[in-house]
Formats: C-alpha cells, structure tokens, sequence
C-alpha cells in the first residue's frame, strides 16, 4: 500500500482535472491507497476535515504553518483542538519554524505558536508534523527543551537537513518523510539522509501540490499519484525492493498515526 503522509488538497489548484474526486481517482488507479490532508491554518484545515470526511482514503492533520500566523484569528486555538477530536484527524500539523523569508512573523512570536501546538497535541495524544525551514539547530534546540511534549510521536516533513542533523533529531524520536527533492539531480545531501535514516522511521510523501517529483520535475500541480517516484526512488537509494520499501513506509506511517488504517 503506498501513501502519501504530507499533501495539501485545499486549493484550487484540482479544479480544471476533475477536482479532489479526480485526483483521488488517479491516485488510486496508480496504487496510492491513503493520503493525509495537511492544513497550514484554521480555515484549510477545516477544508482537509470536510474532505477526510467525504473520502475514506483520505486522512488530515490540523494545524497553523509558522509562514502563515498572520492569519491567526481569536478562538483559531480552541478552533484547533476541537478540529484535533476528530476521528480522521491523526496529527497537529504543520507547524514550525520557518527563518526562510525576511517578511515571515518573528522568531519569538513563531516560537510561542510551535509551543503551543505542541501542547495541543500532547492533550490531544496526537503525533506532530513539523515544517522547519532555514532552521535546523532552532528546532532541535526548541524540541529537545520541549521533548516532553513529543511522547505522541513526530514527524520532519519534506526532510532536507543534514544526514548529521537527522541523527539528532532521531534521538528525540522522530519520523522523516521524503518527497520529491529526493528524485532531483544532485540532491546529494537529500540522498545521504534518506540512505542513513532508520528503516523504522521513514516516510514518503508529495507536498502536492509542490516539489514535482521526477520524471514530471517542473509540472503543476504535483497530485499523490505521483507519490510512487518517490517510493521507487527511496528504494533506489536504500538498496532493497519497491515492494519491501512499500511496506516498511506503511508500518511506519501506521506505527506514528495511530488512527491510520
């Protein structure tokens, strides 16, 4: 069963191929039996609830994106943890830090939003999926303090730090999917992280409709479907059979969402 654990279907970027049913259709019919629905805030987070709800292949996680708290609204918090009682919601997410643009809120106002999310989903018993960009050791560091916070599990999305900084972040317990840049012409250091990564910890996702895996580099929309390349790809790298890497992202996604099935 091939899945795809980081995907954002809230836009309107399916609209002119048949909408969500469309792509759900075309994932299925390449052999991508789930797909989880990311939210980068309140509102697409309520869209990933609705169409988990209309769609039995389709599972969402809730949470604020650290590039997109300007939206923050009253009551977003308590709008959160009742998005994360849901039965199809398996984690908070995602969320972070993200040092990336210059016009992104602060590092200490994106701190207080990642704390609090943690707590949520700790309360929640629910993992965490985490976006960290252009900041590598803020996360650790901000993790390792708040390791208590982790017992539910975590995943570092669309991973594409260090194989040196995954060894860390795997010592706080840590999941790590990789999506498209994996397949991308010398994405070396990409390459050395999913080869080192435990069998037990590693993931496969699109960040659809973003990061077009090879062989359709530079299409959009990318669409789950296309969650196969990657899959085949971290076979390639890891030495072993599609069908055994296949199999182990499926234990794994199943061991780090409990609600998954």
């Amino acid at each position: 069963m091939l899945i795809d654990v980081h995907a954002h279907l809230s836009g309107e970027e399916y609209n002119e191929q048949g909408g969500v049913e469309g792509l759900l259709l075309r994932m299925k019919a390449d052999g991508v039996a789930r797909v989880i629905a990311s939210g980068y805030d309140i509102d697409t987070s309520a869209i990933s609830m609705r169409i988990a709800e209309q769609y039995d292949e389709v599972y969402f996680c809730a949470g604020f994106h650290p590039s997109e708290l300007a939206r923050f609204q009253d009551g977003d918090w308590e709008r959160l943890i009742e998005l994360c009682k849901h039965e199809k919601c398996v984690a908070v997410g995602e969320i972070g830090l993200d040092y990336h643009y210059e016009n992104n809120p602060e590092k200490a106002v994106q701190k207080e939003a990642f704390l609090r999310q943690l707590q949520i989903a700790d309360e929640a018993g629910l993992p965490v999926v985490i976006h960290s960009r252009d900041a590598a050791e803020d996360t650790y560091e901000f993790l390792s303090q708040h390791r208590n916070l982790l017992r539910h599990g975590g995943l570092m999305h669309c991973y594409s730090y260090s194989p040196e900084m995954l060894l860390r972040f795997v010592e706080l317990g840590l999941h790590f999917s990789f999506g498209g840049t994996s397949t991308f012409k010398n994405a070396k250091k990409v390459w050395a992280s999913a080869q080192c990564v435990p069998a037990d910890r590693i993931l496969s996702e699109t960040d659809c409709p973003y990061l077009t895996p090879v062989p359709y580099r530079g299409v959009f929309p990318n669409e789950p479907k296309n969650v196969r390349f990657v899959v085949e790809r971290l076979a390639e790298l890891r030495g072993v059979s599609v069908e055994d890497m296949a199999a182990q992202i499926e234990k794994n996604a199943k061991t780090l969402f409990k609600k998954l099935h």
